[in-house]
């Protein structure tokens, strides 16, 4: 995944007190001026994107002089910009003079930038610094340069205009042709009126969503409006991660008087304690005059109470009235606060969540699958429900609530139970369930979050089959209400519920019963996940011009295959309270029944007969 370099501030991003720097870095400033439709926290965020360095290992050919007379020298970068590079040369390589102008040669390996960076360069450029760094006694030559335009306007240019205009025209294709594959279900409907309004409902309601996800507006950034925020991290065993998900929720460029981060560890048995400790001393130590020992705290449950009593503990704790909960392995952007807010201008929005992007997308294949699915999932399908204020899910990596929507329904959120078991996972769905009831909720995409995501196969799978079960469990609670919303979203909620439910059914009637008993092969039926494939691929090819969206089709493949069947199992399994992730006090309760189990059954063997 991609390593952005350590600022020299340990709070880059914070708006600073004493006027001492400003937040805008010096970098790029030169090649991009401020638009005049452009509001100054756009501006200061694209001129904070522009300025982000990543640490970077590829080759890079510098060519200098004219075609014919150029000579070329290799090098390998040390760290990239949108706006410049800095090249490490062999030692020895005679260093070049400053605005020596040059061409450069490279090719970005996926992972190196943000998604969509990942591409071969041919840029003119200007050597703007030369020096030498000693490394095990050696000393080599390093050169930094500055590029002509910067990448975002170059890959706009040569990949990222073909890309989006690629996929536009072939989402247009995709749409058109999925209805016409509809119009062969309404003339054989006679024949089959069960299958082919399934077929016709499915194609609406999913269309339909790509298309209000497609019409979608964030609410923009108001400058005077500033509410006063808490951040609560819930931490349980998360100590490889929890001291950069701090750090990124304590550098906001947010007000300092209306930002405090509160982490609340659930009695974590590996060092996620020392760690988070580790942060804020090393926070109130270097960033002391942006007033975080008053904003930044701990707490430790005394004994291991699960998520949603972590939540709560840092509700109570919280001294503003906006309270933003945050995954423990999960990192905010710098203007993530200032954009999740804005929707809270209307008083009736109770809830609102931010977008959430895969940060480790490049590890495998399985977190390239998920890479796309997130995506869509939030940017179309968030985002749909959004244009109703009627979202679902107010997912757990990034949200915000209104403080005392929460302390009114803590006593039923902490004591939740379903079929007689405690509902220890689903919290967020849980939460956005009572918040639905009387209060709108929303969808921010520019509230931006990245989150680490399973990258081995069987932790993948429980995740996913925990995640079929809330949404089981918290989709039949919502049915109670659900029908109060405005209507067309109340209708939306109850096709995108039997879809879901009834698809493993219809996958085997058309492709196991069909071809069997009729011996007709599935044809249309087929070309018709094929189209439904290529909606997803390409949405997130025009939204996103990355190379990832061919991962698109082969989750939907993979889904087809493997997560649909999930599905049956979780109708009969969804009051269990087991995560299968971590080792909550359900998991491990639940270990210990099935170790006692086996323990009877080996002891009955050797039983005499």
């Amino acid at each position: 995944m991609s390593v952005p370099r350590l600022d020299r501030r340990t709070l880059s991003n914070v708006p600073d007190p004493d006027l001492i720097r400003s937040n805008v870095d010096r970098r790029g400033q030169g090649l991009e001026a401020q638009s005049e439709t452009e509001t100054n926290a756009d501006y200061l965020n694209r001129m904070r994107m522009l300025s982000l360095r990543y640490m970077a290992d590829f080759e890079v050919t510098v060519s200098i002089g004219e075609k014919k007379k150029a000579v070329a020298i290799k090098g390998r970068a040390v760290d990239i910009s949108s706006t410049g590079l800095l090249l490490e040369l062999e030692p020895g390589t005679k260093l070049l003079d400053d605005k020596t102008r040059v061409n450069l040669r490279f090719r970005i390996p996926p992972g190196t930038m943000p998604e969509g960076f990942e591409s071969k360069v041919k840029t003119p450029a200007t050597s703007v610094r030369s020096f030498v760094r000693e490394r095990d006694g050696v000393e080599y030559p390093m050169l930094a340069f500055e590029f002509d335009r910067p990448l975002t306007v170059y890959l706009k240019r040569k990949r990222w205009g073909f890309s989006i205009y690629l996929s536009s025209t072939m989402l247009l294709f995709a749409s058109l042709f999925v209805i016409l594959l509809r119009a062969e279900s309404i003339i054989y409907f006679k024949y089959n009126s069960l299958l082919y309004l399934y077929s016709l409902i499915a194609a609406a309601f999913l269309l339909s969503r790509y298309l209000f996800g497609a019409l979608y507006r964030d609410v923009p950034i108001n400058p005077d409006y500033t509410p006063g925020v808490s951040v609560i991290i819930p931490c349980f065993n998360e100590e490889q991660w929890i001291h950069r998900t701090i750090l990124s929720c304590v550098n906001q460029d947010y007000p300092i008087d209306k930002l405090e981060v509160i982490v609340v560890d659930d009695c974590s048995t590996d060092r996620s304690v020392e760690q988070i400790q580790k942060v804020i001393d090393m926070v109130h130590r270097e960033a002391e005059r942006f007033a975080t020992r008053e904003r930044v705290q701990m707490y430790v449950l005394p004994t291991n109470g699960g998520k949603r009593e972590a939540l709560v503990q840092g509700v109570r704790m919280a001294k503003h009235d906006l309270v933003v909960f945050v995954d423990s392995d999960s990192f905010l952007e710098p203007m993530a606060i200032r954009h999740l807010v804005q929707p809270f201008q209307d008083p009736k929005m109770g809830g609102v969540a931010g977008r959430t992007d895969v940060e480790n997308k490049f590890t495998n294949s399985i977190t390239k699958l998920q890479t796309v699915r997130y995506y869509i999932a939030f940017r179309i399908m968030k985002a749909a429900e959004s244009w109703f204020d009627s979202v679902t899910c107010l997912s757990g990596p990034l949200s915000c609530y209104r403080k005392e929507l929460i302390e009114k329904h803590t006593e039923a959120w902490l004591t939740q139970k379903f079929l007689g078991q405690p509902a220890t996972f689903g919290d967020d769905r849980s939460m956005t369930n009572f918040i639905l009831k009387t209060h709108r909720t929303g969808y921010q995409d520019s509230a931006i979050c990245s989150t680490i995501v399973p990258s081995r196969m069987d932790v993948f799978l429980k995740q996913q089959m925990r995640w079929k079960r809330s949404w089981l469990r918290e989709s039949l609670r919502a049915c109670a209400f659900i029908w109060r919303k405005e209507p067309f979203m109340a209708l939306f909620f109850i096709v995108g519920l039997i879809v879901p439910i009834a698809a493993p059914v219809i996958v085997v009637y058309n492709l196991l019963y069909v071809p069997i008993v009729h011996h007709i092969f599935p044809g249309t039926f087929l070309i018709g996940l094929f189209m439904m494939a290529m909606l997803m691929s390409l949405a997130h090819l025009f939204f996103r011009r990355s190379r990832l969206w061919i991962f698109g089709l082969v989750f939907c493949v993979f889904y087809e295959f493997v997560l649909l069947w999930q599905m049956p199992v979780a109708w009969v399994t969804f009051w269990k309270s087991t995560w299968g992730t971590r080792e909550t006090p359900q998991d491990i309760e639940a270990k210990n029944k099935k170790e006692a189990r086996k323990r009877r059954k080996k002891h009955q063997k050797e039983l005499p007969l």
